[in-house]
């Protein structure tokens, strides 16, 4: 993975001091609230219901194990001893002090760990696939690109003001799990005809308020131009994005009203003005060689890697057998497999993890996995590098510190944002509504049966839970200050992206599982043999869902 050379940790370290100064004189009543608030949004850190919400960037997803407990270390010194993992594969802490965050901040930088650009209106932290190089179906490793696009985008002073917030992601797999086409900029790596490797690029994408899926406006930017019409694409964006509402502030609106091919037209005209004065933003191959030694291959022992006794432990342990068939995928090398930690285990909110938790991960990447692990966009966390002879201890340690939950692609593996319990936009809460989730749904050989079901929800129309593109997605709304749930149905983020349907009127607070349960029940008696719960929605259509679902609400 990248590390830090010593420009990367000179600018850090001066950023954190920077901000101390910033909060200090906040604190001392030197600084305004508005002018303050601009500068800690610079710095990851909003204001919540109850207390100082803090995010941390974890670039693409990646981390090393000494990372994590520096994760862990914060949550005990700082915060209520937990943390939680986001869409955005970072990581927020939602119980720190104002006066402390400074000292985090700190504690953050001494790990190559930092909060810059994971709020305001800037360049967010790009993501990509949490199997990048392992992923069987990969062309080449993304992570390369993502690092190049982190730091032209890290301090890029034209775009530290744009009119809204910006995402990338970066896909390089047959099977989209970088949720591409909901980001303001999507990039999927191709190779052309000669083997070179270019991108295809999509824009306007973004859930929210008004969910967009992007639209392709380029087959293939070679690789040498990859920066420079990134470039290209934000000045554009920056000059003609609305600036005075904030509601259609976002690229996915001015790409969907002017059209696809206009913004295309206008990227171009700006690309080629850059091309001739700016040569400094064409990649060289030494560039892009200087990135990828940071992410080699680590040292693998095939043969000491490959297990003779697996077979048998799966025969022999059911639930050891629904682990390997749930949170265990293919790698790319032979006698290693990728391993999925869910933290969607009962009891506890989706995406959280607690201190002791982290430690023991740390441990376990350490031990299993060449002391890396990833993040994941669906909440929840990868061991990308582990032999087929370690799985079955390793699945007994994960189990003990309830991280074995064999629900990865279940209805309850679910995304959900913090909701009303702690975020100050919310209208509904989120979590208690994902444990009665989970109570109902209780039994994994019916959630097996049931197949992958994807399950999103939000607290309100921010659409952090990204329930837009939920298979079945839950939008919490308030309705004379009580809370009602709005359900969509048939969306997806994948290859064959798709936008929610809306189901009919919200649903209120004490109906809205039993209504998930008509959704189920419906699928169940419609779906054909080895049809999933997508491929029956598109089939049979909404109107069988909203019959059921309503009727049983009129009959309650």
């Amino acid at each position: 993975m990248y590390r830090y050379d010593e420009y990367d940790q000179q600018i850090l370290n001066e950023r954190v001091e920077q901000f101390r100064g910033q909060t200090q004189r906040f604190l001392a009543g030197e600084l305004g609230d508005k002018d303050y608030r601009a500068l800690r949004l610079m710095n990851g850190l909003y204001i919540q219901r109850f207390a100082p919400m803090y995010r941390i960037a974890i670039p693409y997803g990646m981390l090393s194990s000494n990372q994590m407990r520096k994760f862990a270390e914060i949550a005990r010194d700082y915060d209520r001893g937990y943390a939680h993992f986001t869409t955005r594969q970072n990581i927020q802490y939602n119980w720190c002090k104002l006066e402390d965050i400074p000292d985090i901040f700190a504690e953050l930088a001494s790990a190559e760990l930092h909060s810059v650009q994971t709020s305001g209106n800037c360049i967010r932290n790009t993501t990509t696939d949490p199997l990048a190089a392992v992923a069987v179906d990969e062309l080449e490793d993304p992570r390369p690109w993502c690092e190049l696009i982190r730091q032209w985008s890290s301090f890029h002073p034209e775009f530290a003001y744009l009119p809204r917030k910006f995402k990338i992601a970066v896909t390089a797999t047959k099977q989209d799990r970088a949720a591409m086409r909901m980001h303001d900029i999507g990039l999927r790596i191709r190779h052309n005809e000669a083997g070179e490797t270019g991108f295809e690029v999509w824009a306007g994408g973004g859930l929210g308020r008004t969910p967009v899926l992007s639209t392709k406006i380029h087959d293939f930017i070679e690789w040498p131009h990859l920066l420079s019409y990134l470039e290209a694409c934000l000045r554009v964006y920056n000059r003609l994005g609305r600036r005075d509402d904030g509601n259609r502030a976002r690229i996915k609106i001015m790409v969907r009203d002017m059209g696809g091919p206009a913004f295309a037209k206008l990227a171009e005209a700006e690309w080629v003005k850059i091309q001739a004065k700016e040569s400094y933003l064409q990649l060289t191959k030494e560039d892009v060689d200087r990135m990828r030694v940071h992410f080699t291959k680590p040292a693998y022992d095939n043969a000491a890697a490959q297990s003779s006794q697996l077979d048998a432990q799966i025969k022999q342990d059911k639930a050891f057998a629904q682990w390997i068939q749930h949170n265990v995928a293919d790698h790319q090398q032979a006698g290693y497999k990728a391993v999925y930690i869910s933290l969607k285990a009962h009891g506890i909110p989706p995406g959280d993890c607690t201190h002791t938790q982290m430690d023991a991960i740390a441990d376990l990447a350490d031990k299993f996995s060449f002391g890396e692990l990833r993040t994941t966009h669906d909440q929840n966390l990868v061991l990308a590098d582990v032999a087929e002879s370690d799985l079955y201890t390793l699945w007994q340690k994960l189990g003990e510190h309830d991280l074995a939950t064999a629900n990865i692609g279940t209805l309850n593996d679910m995304i959900c944002c913090p909701g009303l319990d702690f975020c100050g936009l919310a209208n509904a809460g989120s979590i208690g509504i994902a444990e009665k989730l989970n109570q109902r749904f209780d039994d994994l050989d019916y959630l097996y049966d049931l197949g992958e079901i994807k399950l999103k929800m939000s607290g309100c129309m921010n659409g952090c839970g990204h329930h837009s593109v939920g298979h079945i997605g839950i939008l919490g709304v308030e309705k004379k200050g009580a809370e009602w749930y709005q359900l969509t149905l048939g969306g997806d983020a994948s290859n064959d992206a798709s936008l929610g349907d809306r189901l009919g009127p919200a649903v209120d607070k004490d109906h809205v599982v039993d209504a998930v349960d008509d959704i189920v029940q419906v699928y169940l008696e419609q779906r054909e043999e080895e049809e999933s719960f997508l491929e029956t929605y598109r089939r049979v259509g909404i109107d069988p869902f909203k019959q059921r679902v309503y009727a049983a609400k009129e009959a309650a």
